[in-house]
């Protein structure tokens, strides 16, 4: 196995475990605490923010490590 092959696999594994803990952690606590349907789907679309800040933060933390490895590497 590759260099190549363990950073795959080990950016998948976290890409699995992160989606899990989304969904375990954030979505279904949102939509568990409403009845309504329309409250339902939007704390589906209000989690999705969240997700979507999630990736942010992740995809900034990479770019910030990657620029100081190259800088300082």
């Amino acid at each position: 196995m590759s260099r190549l092959d363990i950073t795959y696999l080990v950016a998948g594994v976290c890409g699995v475990l992160g989606l899990g803990a989304f969904i375990g952690l954030i979505l279904l606590p949102a939509v568990g605490a409403y009845h309504r349907t329309w409250q339902r789907a939007a704390a589906t679309v209000l989690s999705f923010y969240v997700l979507a800040a999630m990736i942010g933060v992740g995809v900034l933390g990479a770019v910030g490590v990657y620029e100081l490895w190259i800088t300082y590497g």
